[in-house]
């Protein structure tokens, strides 16, 4: 029984020690907080703030979004703007020309605006 007690208590006993005998166990205040706020400010300025721009670019891309824009999909699908429904989340777009196909997509699937199709065709014709 001896034995079982000393080999539960001896690794216990060398954790309680200190290692130079009257040496103070580290508090908060010794960490390195100036790293940590350069690894924050540094989170921020690489991750945070540039996917932040991002999204408000696309949602003020998407609100603007008018008749006879050429757009893409999400899916990659390349169509031009037919309909813009103003409260709904719907937009259709005009995918092929020779069969006037249309899809009705959600505003969100939209994920870039090339140029309206007057321009386009305005500067193909130059």
């Amino acid at each position: 029984m001896m034995e079982w007690f000393s080999a539960i208590a001896f690794p216990q006993l060398l954790l309680a020690q200190e290692p130079n005998g009257n040496q103070p166990a580290p508090s908060l205040a010794d960490l390195p907080w100036p790293a940590f706020a350069i690894i924050g400010v540094m989170f921020y300025f690489l991750l945070i703030r540039p996917e932040r721009k991002k999204r408000k670019e696309l949602t003020d891309l998407l609100d603007s979004l008018k008749k006879n824009d050429r757009v893409v999909t999400i899916g990659g699908i390349h169509g031009v703007v037919v309909n813009v429904a103003g409260e709904s989340d719907e937009v259709t777009i005009r995918v092929d020309e020779g069969t006037n196909t249309k899809l009705r997509v959600s505003r969100s699937a939209i994920s870039r605006v090339i140029g309206d199709e007057k321009s386009a065709n305005q500067d193909g014709a130059s």
